[in-house]
This record gives structure tokens, C-alpha cells and sequence, in this order.
């Protein structure tokens, strides 16, 4: 769900020719101390010729990096994904406009998160169709929760531009497919692997990760370094093997662009016009996918992605569970610039409540269209933190935000709040908004799943029980 990142010379650091320098008296390296130390971590030598041999060269991660053999790697790679690999709801799908929304939502967003909204997303938008002729509206609030919202929007302009350019079919090579919205280098490999059986190497944090550890790179913003891990990447990818009554057969990678006519139709009509005859057809079918024996590139891509999200990890990575350890000039953390400590800053929420009739309803603030983040979105009234002064909040809970960590204090009238001073409160906080009266509205809060609410929002209407934590499925 970003799912993530985007990327010859060699860095300074790396001297053209020398050998690693022993200790005085023979002494081994530090690698070589390191797995004495650590008898359990002693590396294999059942590994190909061209591969790490020697202590000397583990030892140094200065020198030039030895060059990976491809075979032996895939082979020991591809062994431990069928046996470990987890299961996941995007996995084996076969429509690319699945594995499209699966790449949108991993882009900077944990697993996990990803699953639910995942399986909720595809229930309200079960076809590319479906998602082209929503409103904003409606995808965001299908989005709420997961952050980054102008994937969503991105996601959803895409989806329109497919049906009205491209008879609603997603290209099947990395190069057209970056030419739709929201879609960059990392998504675009990850689709055209994963879908169509591209043999073009995924390049994420994870990825850069595993190559920069196994040929003893330290980790160096550069374009050198870059550079460097894509070669490294695509070096390691198989190539499609296509079943022998296809390989006289052109692979076809999409319908040419081309722009239907406008004519009287509006945007949603020419979409409806176009879906007409295959109103539930996949996002690019058997018609436009190779006939391939397998998928190795898409398998591959995956398996050096999961690698890096389970074993090779950021901090104290699993080399003891790794199936190319052998092959590893680092074997354990390898440095890595220090990232910039997240900003702390404290906000305040007014959440209030009011009947009409039967219906519960709750105060809503508008953020701008053209806001940085989250335009559109709605979210609890802001308060100045000097108008909540010496109240006590019904809530608090923390929020992180791109590179800040929020600390919410969230003030409800009548709760916590002393028996005298309760009948006022409520108007003398919302005086306290630093909105104009048409950036508010009263929203009941049976409407709420399907308003494009800001995550904070759902999070604090689901710890105080105003909204229900199970997502509702409007469609149903």
C-alpha cells in the first residue's frame, strides 16, 4: 500500500584497486573476527566461484564489490520465498487493476494498514470502471485512514483517464504506465513486473536495502549510489521465459493512445460509453498479457522485497534466517546517514455533539481545497491551545503525520467538564475556531463512513465511540 521508493560511478569512498590491508601479523579482518564471535553466523562455502570466497574480501566493504552471481542468487532467493513468503490478499491476483490499487496503497504504508482498506476499496470500486465513475468524495472516504491522500486522487484520475484514452486498459509496459498520474518509477516496475511479467527490477527502500548490504555499500544519498543499486537490481532479474507456441508471437503491450471523440459527452458519460461493452471486464486480460511459463520477474521482484520487509530489516536484521547470507559482504547493519529527528507539536480538537430529532450530529471543519495535505478533507474543528487552558481533555492520543508527531488533546462539552460549567460550554469553544462559519458543518454521524473524513478524525470518533470501528460497507 508506498510501497516504497523511486532511483557508473564509483562513490569516493570506494578505492579503484586495492586489496584489503591484514593486521599486523596476519591477523584476520573484521569480518572474519565477527564470525568468530559468532560461530552460528559462519558463512557457507557452497557457493558459486564467482561469488564471496575469501575472508579478505568479505572483511573490506571499500573495495570494489564482487560481482553477484545471478543464478546462484535467484536460485537460493526463489527457494526461501515459496517456503516463507507471507500470504497476502494482493498476492496471485490476476487483474492489474488490483495489483494497481495494492501498489498505490504500499507506497510509505505499513502492511498491515494496507490489508483492511485493501479488501474495503475493492468492494466499493470492484472494477476500474467503478472507480472512474466515483466522485472524490467517494474515494476518499474509501481511502480515509491510510494517509497520503492524493494517492487517492491520483489513483482515481488515472482510473478515467484509462477509460477515456485507453478503452479501459491499463498499458502493460513500465514506460507507458508512467505516463498516467501518481504513478512513478518504483509503481510503474512494480506493475508492469508483477502484472504483465516485465523483466524490469522494483526498486524500493527495502530492495536498495538487500543490494547495498550485499555488496558492502554504505548507505549514501548520492546519484552514484542510486544508480548504482539500479544496476545492481536489474542485473539480478530474470528474464520472462515464454512458452514455445508463443515465441514467434508479438507481446503486445496495450492499445496505442487515442483520445475518443468529445462531442456533447461529458467526462462520465464517455466513461459509461466506454465500459458499455465489458462493464465488468478486468483492467487488462489474457488478450494483453504474454503467455508466459510463470512469472519470474514479478516473483523475483516480490521475493527481494519481502526479503528486505522480514529479514533484512533497517535495524538488527535476521541474517541468521537469511537464504543469502553466504553471499553477503555486510552481514548485519551497514551505516546508514542519520535521519532527521521527527518536529513535536501540540494541537487541540473540539468534538461536539448535537440531537436533531433522532439523529446525532457532529461538528465538522472543511480544510481547504488547495491545503498541503489532506485538501478537502473534513476533520474536528481546530482550537487555539490558549483558549483550552486549564480544561481537562476527553482525550489524548498521539498522531505522526509525514516527519511530525502530534500530541491531540481532544475537548468534548459535557464530558469532564465541572456540572456548573457545562450548559456553556460548548458555544464558547466553538467561538474559539479559527474557521468563518462556512467552513463548518453538521454532519450525523450515521453519514460519517462515507464522508472523506482525515484519519486523525476517524481515529478520535472511534475512541470515544462516536463512530463505529467496523468499516461499513456502503454498497451492501
Amino acid at each position: 500500500m508506498k510501497k516504497n521508493a523511486e532511483r557508473i560511478s564509483k562513490p569516493a569512498s570506494d578505492p579503484a584497486s586495492k586489496s584489503p590491508a591484514k593486521a599486523p601479523g596476519g591477523a584476520k579482518t573484521k569480518e572474519s573476527a565477527r564470525t568468530r564471535e559468532r560461530p552460528d553466523l559462519k558463512p557457507s562455502r557452497s557457493v558459486a566461484p564467482s561469488v564471496l570466497e575469501s575472508d579478505a574480501n568479505v572483511s573490506s566493504p571499500e573495495i570494489d564489490p564482487v560481482a553477484i552471481n545471478p543464478a546462484a542468487f535467484r536460485q537460493r532467493l526463489m527457494a526461501w520465498y515459496r517456503a516463507e513468503a507471507r500470504t497476502l490478499p494482493w498476492r496471485g491476483a490476476t487483474d492489474p487493476y488490483h495489483i494497481w490499487v495494492s501498489e498505490i496503497m504500499l507506497q510509505q504504508t505499513r502492511v498491515a494498514a494496507v490489508i483492511e482498506h485493501y479488501h474495503e476499496f475493492l468492494r466499493r470500486f470492484p472494477t476500474l470502471v467503478s472507480l472512474a465513475l466515483a466522485t472524490d468524495a467517494d474515494v476518499l472516504a474509501a481511502w480515509s485512514g491510510l494517509g497520503y491522500y492524493r494517492r487517492a486522487r491520483m489513483l482515481h484520475k488515472a482510473a478515467q483517464l484509462v477509460m477515456l484514452e485507453r478503452e479501459g486498459r491499463l498499458p502493460a509496459s513500465s514506460a507507458e504506465l508512467r505516463t498516467l498520474p501518481g504513478i512513478g518509477e518504483y509503481t510503474a516496475a512494480a506493475i508492469a513486473s508483477i502484472a504483465f511479467g516485465e523483466a524490469v527490477a522494483v526498486v524500493d527502500g527495502n530492495v536498495e536495502r538487500v543490494i547495498l548490504r550485499l555488496t558492502g555499500r554504505p548507505n549514501e544519498a548520492t546519484t552514484a549510489v542510486r544508480a548504482f543499486v539500479r544496476a545492481q537490481a536489474q542485473a539480478l532479474v530474470p528474464h520472462a521465459a515464454l512458452l514455445s507456441s508463443q515465441l514467434d508471437s508479438d507481446l503486445v503491450s496495450g492499445p496505442a493512445s487515442s483520445a475518443r471523440g468529445g462531442g456533447v459527452w461529458d467526462a462520465s458519460e464517455r466513461i459509461a460509453l466506454a465500459a458499455s461493452a465489458h462493464p465488468t471486464a478486468a483492467a487488462g486480460g489474457e488478450a494483453l498479457r504474454p503467455h508466459l511459463a510463470g512469472n519470474a520477474a514479478g516473483d523475483h521482484n516480490q521475493a527481494m522485497m519481502e526479503l528486505g520487509a522480514t529479514v533484512c530489516l533497517p535495524r538488527a536484521p535476521l541474517c541468521r534466517q537469511c537464504p543469502v547470507y553466504a553471499l553477503c559482504r555486510t552481514r548485519g547493519e551497514h551505516a546508514t546517514p542519520r535521519s532527521a529527528p521527527q518536529r513535536s507539536q501540540p494541537i487541540a480538537f473540539l468534538l461536539d455533539l448535537r440531537k436533531r430529532g433522532t439523529t446525532t450530529e457532529v461538528l465538522l471543519s472543511l480544510r481547504a481545497a488547495d491545503a498541503s495535505i489532506m485538501p478537502a478533507m473534513f476533520e474536528l474543528p481546530q482550537l487555539p491551545l490558549e483558549s483550552v487552558e486549564g480544561r481537562e481533555p476527553a482525550l489524548r492520543v498521539r498522531h505522526s503525520i509525514t516527519s511530525t508527531n502530534y500530541y491531540v488533546q481532544v475537548f468534548a462539552p459535557g464530558r469532564n467538564e465541572p456540572s456548573d460549567r457545562k450548559r456553556p460550554v460548548a458555544p464558547q469553544m466553538r467561538r474559539a475556531i479559527a474557521k468563518g462559519p462556512g467552513d463548518l458543518h453538521w454532519a450525523g454521524i450515521q453519514r460519517l463512513p462515507g464522508m472523506p473524513i482525515t484519519g486523525l478524525t476517524r481515529k478520535i470518533l472511534q475512541r470515544l465511540r462516536v463512530m463505529e470501528n467496523a468499516r461499513i460497507n456502503l454498497l451492501e
